[in-house]
């Protein structure tokens, strides 16, 4: 059973990630496998009440990736992390069955909630680079989060989140719109359209500068 839960790990990097070229080349180079099977070992060790043992491999295994995983954290099959330096994942937290996150993730708590302090992923949970998840919610199957979004509460299944605090732009494929009309999809930059706006005044500015003055009647 190890072998072929093994084997379904490795395959499902090679389908997400275009860049590798063998099972072999993941199973030896890729940080994000060998930190999922240092998991598999601690978690076991904290389910059976050996909480040191269990923290002191996490942490040996967080020297060794850069990917933070607490040893009390259910995480379930073919999880496949991208790169994967700077993720945090959090005691409470569980991860369903085909996900993926990318580096600087977070699945973290609010310092606010005790027991169950940290989110839960459906399967098949897409969660983009710099994220942070946090809190005791659940963010739905198939659900999908932008990079640099700071989810706070609930994501519906199949959803996508964007944004600081994140919303929720798309519900299976389909925009949402609010009560005040707003496409979060659409809606630009408000510094970049600033910069805009002061880019197209100053190119005015050097159209009427360089146009030859024109002579006043007499």
């Amino acid at each position: 059973m190890y072998l072929t839960r093994l084997g379904g790990l490795l395959a499902a990097y090679q389908r997400r990630d275009p860049a590798a070229r063998s099972k072999l080349e993941i199973f030896l180079l890729y940080p994000g496998v060998h930190a999922l099977l240092w998991h598999r070992v601690a978690h076991w060790l904290y389910l059976h009440r050996r909480y040191f043992l269990a923290r002191w491999i996490s942490q040996h295994a967080r020297k060794k990736t850069g990917i933070e995983i607490h040893p009390g954290a259910a995480i379930g099959r073919r999880l496949v992390i991208d790169h994967g330096m700077g993720i945090v994942i959090g005691e409470t937290a569980k991860i369903g069955d085909d996900c993926l996150l990318y580096q600087g993730v977070t699945l973290g708590g609010t310092g606010k909630d005790q027991g169950k302090r940290h989110p839960t992923l459906g399967n098949n949970v897409m969660v983009g680079s710099g994220a942070r998840v946090l809190g005791p919610f659940k963010v739905g199957d198939n659900a999908r989060i932008a990079a640099g979004a700071v989810v706070l509460s609930e994501v519906p299944p199949g959803s996508t989140a964007v944004g600081v605090p994140a919303r929720i732009v798309r519900v299976n494929g389909c925009p949402v719109y609010y009560a005040d009309d707003v496409d979060q999809i659409s809606v630009r930059d408000p510094v970049r359209e600033e910069l805009e706006r002061l880019a197209r005044q100053v190119e005015a500015l050097e159209r009427s500068m360089g146009e030859p003055h024109q002579r006043r009647p007499a």
